[in-house]
């Protein structure tokens, strides 16, 4: 009797899930049971609790009492985590390339880092995704939604304590670069202080990561290696602009003027994707409208193209039945319509402070914790060159030089490490969110990486 009373006791301990928060078994769009767990939930932060931070939480689908555990911010500001849940790296993505006026239709990823790592996806700053704050006109600093991102952490370990022995890193994309390392930096210093829950850090990751805010300079000499402007105008613009794209003095005339024959030759390129075809980007898009700008050969190619598959996401999250079914609380809190990124959020609650993360990048390698930071290396928005540089400025030594890392036998993209734990990779033929457009490559990168093999 007593053996069978302590199995049900066990079961329902690991059955049970904290206040707040729900089990998801089924989604819409998904056909049968969900093959792996998970959890969605809000945790409150601030003074009063006045923000309330949505999660999706993947457990691994190897031995997660073990595997690592990961957070992932997406950037933005603004945008939600479930492009890390879908489009990037975790275990479900859309079967569908165009809008045929039904529910869009999720399937699973053979390439989720879920199959080797925990993941907890968190929606911030607050107005991101299901977040939202129950006072109106919230408004808070980066630095401030970075101390939330670390007290909800804390809340959720206490809410979650199997899990606080587990090698924990925080990993994210594009602006993440620049709120990421300071959200470790929070870590590291609430692990020296001694606050409980004693989070076991190892480090952090960061794909094509905004760093500094002068980063756009180097969308010249990258435009110039890939071919997109000549020589000429390349010189030229060497000459008069002196390298700075940002400060152009309105009376330097002849700087002026290649600046906008730079401008006008890349108007019609992809920044993201330089291969991609310009489509406009999917966090323009509203399922309630429409565009008639395009040609029907326009409209073609746009359909097929990724942004048209990365618009799924509105119609999928703003369905009431998805939303039931993801335990969203939403009467009388979200009033606006579900975005992939929330463009406004900046003009709006969120105030950027901090424009430089590199001095938090030199104290954690100080303290001796891992990083990788990568770049796809067709992306012009954050080019390879700007991080490559800010990383060669932390003057680490070199252990191993630059080398190409391969998959199934074709070269991946090319890495190097430092003496500071930190590797540094690209990966061939990536975008802007390399781990959305060469998922596999992503996925044998980070695995080789998150368990201490060489690339």
């Amino acid at each position: 009797m007593f053996h069978l009373l302590f199995l049900v006791n066990l079961f329902l301990h690991v059955q049970s899930v904290p206040q707040n928060s729900s089990i998801v078994e089924f989604l819409p769009g998904f056909d049968g049971p969900l093959p792996f767990y998970l959890q969605t939930g809000y945790i409150g932060v601030g003074k009063s609790e006045e923000v309330q931070l949505f999660y999706y939480f993947v457990k691994s689908e190897s031995d997660p009492s073990q595997d690592p555990l990961l957070l992932w911010l997406t950037g933005g500001p603004g945008c939600s985590s479930f492009s890390g849940l879908v489009y990037e790296v975790g275990p479900l993505e859309f079967a569908q390339k165009a809008y045929n006026g039904s529910l869009p239709i999720l399937v699973s990823s053979p390439h989720s880092w879920t199959k080797f790592a925990s993941i907890l996806f968190l929606e911030q700053p607050v107005n991101t995704g299901f977040s939202y704050a129950t006072t109106s006109a919230y408004k808070c600093t980066d630095l401030q939604a970075c101390d939330h991102v670390y007290e909800f952490l804390r809340k959720w370990f206490v809410n979650h304590p199997e899990f606080i022995s587990n090698p924990f890193y925080v990993s994210g994309d594009s602006y993440s670069g620049i709120t990421i390392p300071v959200i470790v930096q929070l870590i590291s210093n609430g692990i020296e202080a001694g606050k409980e829950p004693l989070i076991n850090l190892k480090g952090y990751s960061l794909g094509n990561p905004i760093t500094f805010f002068e980063e756009s300079n180097y969308q010249v000499p990258y435009s110039h290696g890939m071919g997109l402007i000549s020589d000429e105008l390349y010189e030229s613009l060497n000459e008069f602009c002196k390298g700075d794209y940002i400060n152009i003095d309105p009376t330097n005339k002849q700087c002026v003027e290649n600046f906008k024959m730079y401008k006008n030759l890349v108007s019609g390129i992809n920044s993201a994707q330089i291969l991609d075809p310009e489509c406009g980007t999917d966090t323009d898009f509203h399922p309630t409208q429409s565009s008639n700008r395009r040609s029907l050969e326009e409209d073609f190619i746009c359909q097929e193209s990724p942004i048209a598959k990365n618009k799924l996401a509105t119609y999928w999250a703003n369905d009431l039945r998805v939303q039931e079914a993801l335990h969203v609380i939403r009467k009388g809190t979200i009033r606006r319509p579900w975005t992939r990124c929330n463009q406004t959020i900046a003009y709006t609650s969120y105030e950027i402070t901090l424009k430089n993360s590199i001095p938090y990048h030199v104290n954690l390698s100080l303290k001796g914790y891992r990083s990788l930071i990568y770049s796809g290396d067709h992306d012009m928005s954050v080019p390879f060159q700007s991080t490559q540089a800010w990383i060669k400025y932390l003057n680490y030594s070199i252990i191993d030089d630059w080398r190409p890392w391969m998959v199934n036998g074709q070269v991946g993209g090319y890495t190097k490490s430092y003496s500071n734990h930190m590797t540094y990779a690209t990966i061939k033929g990536g975008g802007h969110i390399a781990s959305e457009n060469k998922r596999e490559e992503s996925f044998y990168m980070f695995k080789r990486w998150i368990t201490q093999q060489p690339l």
